[in-house]
């Protein structure tokens, strides 16, 4: 009975995920009405307030699940690559790249930091810290990048790939400024070569 409720819990997060994910894209999260997004999908405002608290848990929990999807799909990108140095590289690059997408754009990088506040303290975001750490160690273990502090650096590159996310998705002209924010991302992390 208990492993039942607990299915049927999660079933109705997921579906206020959902329909979050969808209200949140095409509205943005100011006009997204959590009336309409839990009637949307045959739900009250009490199942939204006890699985996220509030409208802002919604969309908290809405941005780590797409973020977390985006560092999947960076990873799987960087997985095709020759090296780690240029794994970590494709990474950082695949990530700018989906600030085109309409969902990341509007959700994560618009809505979310002024919601949410500085992405950088985000769940998700530490998580990915801790990769580009580790990843940071190695290469500097193996004499591809310059013996600093791995913390500092994955800091500074991981900071450099949001910003230029955030200025693809805030740009009117995302086509033209993606190849610019990619190449000096680039150039910026090739400092760090030994």
């Amino acid at each position: 009975m208990a492993t039942r409720r607990a299915e049927k819990m999660e079933e109705t997060r997921q579906r206020l995920l959902a329909a979050a994910r969808v209200a949140f894209a095409e509205k943005g999260y100011a006009a997204a009405s959590m009336d309409d997004l839990t009637a949307a999908v045959g739900l009250t405002r009490g199942a939204l307030y006890h699985h996220f608290g509030d409208k802002r848990g919604l969309l908290l929990a809405v941005v780590t699940e797409i973020d977390a999807a985006m560092a999947a799909r960076a990873h799987a990108i960087g997985q095709q690559c020759g090296t780690l140095w240029d794994a970590l590289l494709a990474e950082g690059a695949a990530y700018i790249d989906m600030a085109r997408e309409p969902e990341v754009q509007r959700i994560v990088l618009l809505d979310g930091p002024a919601v949410l506040g500085d992405p950088s303290q985000w769940p998700s975001q530490n998580s990915c810290l801790q990769t580009t750490t580790q990843v940071l160690r190695r290469l500097i273990a193996d004499g591809t990048v310059r013996a600093v502090d791995p913390e500092a650096a994955a800091r500074l590159i991981n900071g450099a790939a949001l910003n230029a996310a955030l200025w693809v998705a805030a740009s009117n002209t995302p086509e033209e400024v993606l190849p610019k924010a990619q190449e000096a991302f680039r150039v910026l992390a090739s400092g760090l070569l030994a």
